[in-house]
């Protein structure tokens, strides 16, 4: 009789060691992808690759906080490769990228902390408008090519503000803020396609630092998956940006929504799944089904 115990304890350890292993391999397997994927739209749409790491992320088992968090991590690395990318072709405005930085360090710190306090729910809803939001901003506006930021106090000032305003949202939503800053500064500071991009992925960089820096300190990082992503997405960013300069602006930026379209569906599927009261009903559907 003990012997039959024994043995049936031994066979369960066994099938979960199994199963624990297999959804480990899976979990790498799903990160490699996902750093390959984010490093070629982060060069080709001049962003972090946020809005394809967290819902990956928490797709594996990551808490939307968590998710955001260890992001930002993927997105440090990520984006040195793009910037150097887009400055061998002149396509950077390190003034504008300066400024916006700093205005995006300091937004960055306000969303980290709000990060740490707000509810799951809330933070899953807030993704999905910020998704809606850049996919209407993308459809109403088609940049240029041929034009650059020209630089006064003024300008100057108005980007400071907008950094602080893409800060929030990037330590708060795990992005690098890149979704906001390329329609922003082609829609409100005249810059073209190319040197919104690769001014974008230049000021995310500071940002995403401070921002990690917080959230490592709230222990909200994990640092192998950010590791292993942002490696990844580091190789192939420059292939995106390859791809950018042999698109069209409206090409571009038609392929930019489609792509954020098909993250929305995802996003709305997860943030109801944990709505009161929607959850129960998604339940009952699936078992009638």
């Amino acid at each position: 009789m003990g012997e039959s115990q024994e043995t049936s304890a031994q066979e369960t350890s066994a099938t979960h060691g199994n199963a624990d292993h297999g959804n480990a391999d899976h979990g790498v397997i799903v990160m490699v992808v996902v750093g390959l994927l984010s490093g070629i739209l982060s060069g080709l749409f001049g962003i972090g690759g946020g809005t394809v790491i967290v819902p990956a992320l928490v797709w594996i088992g990551l808490s939307q906080r968590h998710a955001a968090a260890t992001s930002l991590c993927a997105i440090v690395i990520t984006s040195i490769s793009g910037v150097i990318s887009y400055a061998h072709s002149g396509n950077v405005d390190w003034v504008a990228a300066l400024l916006l930085a700093c205005g995006m360090i300091a937004g960055s710190q306000i969303g980290s902390w709000l990060l740490s306090r707000l509810p799951e729910l809330l933070l899953r809803w807030a993704y999905a408008a910020f998704l809606v939001f850049v996919i209407v901003s993308q459809l109403l506006f088609t940049p240029s090519r041929d034009t650059a930021i020209h630089m006064s106090v003024t300008v100057g000032a108005l980007l400071v503000v907008t950094g602080v305003f893409i800060g929030i949202l990037a330590g708060l939503l795990g992005i690098g803020g890149g979704a906001i800053a390329v329609p922003a500064l082609s829609l409100l500071f005249g810059a073209s396609d190319l040197i919104a991009r690769g001014t974008s992925l230049l000021a995310m960089f500071p940002s995403s630092i401070a921002a990690t820096t917080a959230n490592w300190k709230r222990k909200l990082v994990h640092l192998k998956n950010g590791l292993i992503i942002g490696v990844l997405a580091a190789i192939t960013a420059p292939l995106g940006t390859l791809l950018a300069k042999s698109l069209s602006p409206r090409m571009g930026t038609n392929l930019f929504a489609l792509y954020l379209c098909v993250l929305l569906v995802r996003c709305l599927w997860t943030a109801l799944k944990i709505t009161p009261g929607v959850d129960r009903a998604i339940a009952k559907w699936r078992k009638k089904r």
